[in-house]
């Protein structure tokens, strides 16, 4: 079997997983059902993923590449650290919007009765993020030579505990209360840390 037609259908087997994650909230996805969304057989199913742990892996890597590679564009694009840390949390909040069955895997919603290296996993990717603000953050100084009176990984807390509360509202709503609804007027009051 040619490679691209392989990776073609672990694409496919991975965004109806992704699907059943927005269609099915609060239900558990047996390989079972998605084999039979994906129209293969689940042996088919076995063969382009080892195990549905896999599969999960699979989205994970997805969300990890897709922005941890944006965030760098945001760093490379923006010099100011408030258009940085402001763009960075857009991105968050509508790639969850974007994504609303993934967003079930970023809250761990759908890794309930999952292997726990999913949720450490994702675990991971969260510590990332928050990395990524705290050197935001720190960078300040260095760019624009102003020190904040708050702790910077007090801040970088913060900003990460506020998108997560985001994607957890909005898996919470079945889908319906967007991540960025209302973030702009939120953010002239997380703003005011800059004054």
């Amino acid at each position: 079997m040619p490679a691209t037609k392989r990776s073609n259908r672990k694409e496919q087997i991975l965004q109806c997983l992704a699907q059943m994650l927005e269609t099915c909230p609060g239900q558990r996805i047996t390989t079972a059902k998605l084999a039979t969304e994906v129209g293969v057989s689940e042996a088919a199913l076995y063969r382009h993923f080892p195990s549905k742990a896999r599969m999960f892996e699979g989205l994970i890597e997805f969300i990890e590449d897709t922005l941890l590679s944006r965030i760098n564009l945001i760093l490379e694009n923006e010099k100011e650290t408030q258009s940085r840390i402001y763009n960075i949390m857009m991105l968050l909040l509508t790639f969850a919007e974007r994504n609303p069955g993934i967003t079930r895997i970023l809250t761990g919603d759908a890794l309930q009765g999952e292997q726990e290296r999913l949720r450490e996993r994702v675990q991971g990717f969260f510590n990332k993020l928050e990395t990524q603000f705290k050197q935001v953050l720190r960078e300040r100084k260095l760019r624009e030579g102003k020190a904040f009176s708050t702790d910077e990984g007090a801040l970088a807390n913060l900003f990460l505990a506020f998108v997560e509360g985001k994607m957890n509202q909005f898996v919470r709503s079945d889908f319906k209360q967007n991540p960025s609804a209302v973030f702009d007027t939120q953010w002239q009051e997380l703003q005011k840390i800059w004054l």
